[in-house]
């Protein structure tokens, strides 16, 4: 099928736009973005996504504050066309290419808004490709990009608006191949005798620069993937330069420690400690202010998860409240928090990103689900 992005020269296969060069099911392009201040008393997130072998885009918009987290979903039949960025009252539009980005969800009958423009201070800077293999099947290959900026507009819930001036951005585009919707039929794979997952992200906007830090590990604490880099931010974005910074300083050493709070697989704290080709180190710790659970924009999520078909157009509001959940149930054990960091005199503002689920001896978790002792 033709449409208007196949004006452009583009193109990376024999086929159009609109069709993946891959026929597998889990092929898709994916939006997310979060928001923050200084005082840390909010966290708001957004997802976007598009699986066209499966027809469905889907876009959630949640917010925490305070004791409660609100989330607002939605989920369609996949248009054909790639500008059309849309489901429901929930869009994303790309005001500038890699430098400003807007998420509007129009008045609508959950009572949940927003008007937020995101203005780029960084360069969209490629993340290391998460690839993983089940049985001799690759499920998992993926290409990312974080980049930092700031945002402006509002939030609103249940009438309640909040002014967002130059609060802190941290968003990413990935796309390729992942896990999503409902299971593939037949023959269960066989991933591993002993399933889990342990991943920390840590990005974290210093003013001048910002530090961004990932990492897999397996069973028993030793990286599967880890990177750290500095990426240096601009006041203007007109000053940010194209394509990559010669400013990024890759980190040879990556070390972490999350301290998790007893009965959960939540930070409870964190110390992260880099080191550069010149020997020039990076030591800093996290103090977490609010948490949000990442089943306000779908992950693990058993109803509103990304690429379930939901029919052609269908919208939903969910709220919880933080201090009753079980952070041991499986659906919320994947969860950020705002973090202020300190390295020194210097202090940030960012983002702990933690799902352990599984054996992890070096976080001193035996089962599938226990919490910190």
């Amino acid at each position: 099928m033709i449409t208007s992005f196949d004006d452009y020269c583009i193109h990376q296969t024999a086929y159009p736009v609109a069709e993946p060069s891959t026929s597998d099911r889990n092929f898709y392009d994916r939006y997310w973005f979060n928001g923050f201040d200084d005082s840390g008393d909010y966290l708001f997130e957004i997802g976007f996504g598009l699986y066209p072998n499966r027809h469905i885009m889907d876009g959630h918009f949640s917010v925490a504050v305070g004791d409660k987290q609100y989330a607002f979903h939605a989920s369609r039949r996949a248009p054909k066309d790639r500008k059309e960025t849309v489901v429901g009252p929930l869009s994303v539009t790309i005001e500038k290419p890699m430098r400003q980005v807007r998420v509007k969800l129009e008045a609508n009958e959950h009572n949940i808004e927003c008007d937020l423009l995101f203005t780029a201070a960084s360069v969209p800077h490629r993340e290391p490709p998460n690839i993983m293999h089940d049985d001799g099947h690759l499920i998992m290959f993926t290409t990312r990009f974080t980049q930092l900026g700031h945002w402006d507009g509002y939030f609103s819930i249940d009438g309640k608006r909040t002014e967002v001036k130059k609060a802190y951005a941290v968003r990413d585009k990935s796309w390729g191949v992942r896990p999503v919707g409902e299971p593939q039929g037949g023959a269960p794979g066989l991933l591993n005798d002993e399933p889990g997952v342990y991943w920390v992200w840590n990005p974290i906007n210093w003013g001048d620069f910002c530090t961004q830090m990932g990492t897999f590990e397996d069973r028993d604490g030793r990286p599967t993937q880890v990177s750290a880099d500095l990426v240096p931010l601009y006041s203007n974005p007109d000053d940010i330069p194209e394509g990559e910074d010669p400013g990024i300083v890759a980190m040879k050493d990556v070390q972490h420690t999350v301290k998790f709070k007893k009965g959960t697989r939540m930070a409870g704290g964190a110390e992260m400690a880099f080191e550069d080709k010149d020997g020039k180190r990076y030591e800093y710790t996290l103090e977490p202010l609010q948490k949000f659970y990442m089943l306000g924009i779908g992950y693990n999520h058993f109803e509103w998860g990304h690429a379930y078909w939901k029919g052609e157009l269908a919208t939903a509001r969910e709220e919880w409240d933080l201090n009753e959940v079980n952070p041991l149930d499986y659906q919320f054990i994947h969860n950020h928090q705002v973090v202020r960091a300190k390295m020194g005199d210097k202090v940030g503002m960012g983002v702990l990103e933690t799902i352990v689920i599984g054996r992890h001896e070096r976080s001193g978790f035996k089962e599938f689900f226990d919490g910190a002792e």
